[in-house]
């Protein structure tokens, strides 16, 4: 039987392994810009030289702002508590709705459990504004859709 504790904790999991994952492709990507730079400073002289270190140094300060944004969900799923469960819709929730079901956490896309789909949302979209502070059996409007909250766990 599937318990509740079960199901927020498979899909916490799953968004966990979705930023650990982005978290490695990052740190991958900054490795690699440091070895070019390093490389890059060995090599060669010049106007050709100092426009390859630029674009590196661009690529670089770009993946540190792309790390700083994953080091902010890490941070924003760790106050997820998946022990709790809210009749209002906050962050953590798992909500069942006539339309789809949803994980107020983190965007993460579809994850799957035992064989249904949920949407990972963040907060900050515009569905998860609108599920924010209601119930089960309160009705949603969302693009031209009206569906019905069925269970909010």
């Amino acid at each position: 039987m599937i318990t509740t504790n079960n199901l927020k904790q498979d899909l916490y999991s799953q968004c966990q392994a979705f930023v650990d994952n982005r978290l490695q492709t990052i740190q991958k990507t900054i490795d690699e810009i440091q070895e070019s730079l390093t490389s890059e400073t060995k090599s060669s002289a010049g106007d050709k030289h100092e426009t390859g270190r630029a674009m590196l140094q661009l690529e670089r300060e770009k993946a540190g702002h792309q790390l700083a944004e994953i080091q902010k969900l890490n941070q924003l799923l760790s106050k997820i508590d998946i022990s709790k469960t809210l009749q209002i819709i906050g962050l953590g929730s798992i909500i069942y709705t006539t339309q789809a079901n949803y994980f107020i956490t983190i965007s993460a896309g579809e994850l799957k459990f035992d064989n249904q789909s949920f949407y990972a949302i963040s907060v900050n979209t515009p569905i998860a504004k609108l599920l924010l502070g209601k119930q089960k059996g309160n009705q949603i409007q969302f693009r031209d859709q009206e569906f019905e909250i069925i269970k909010v766990i």
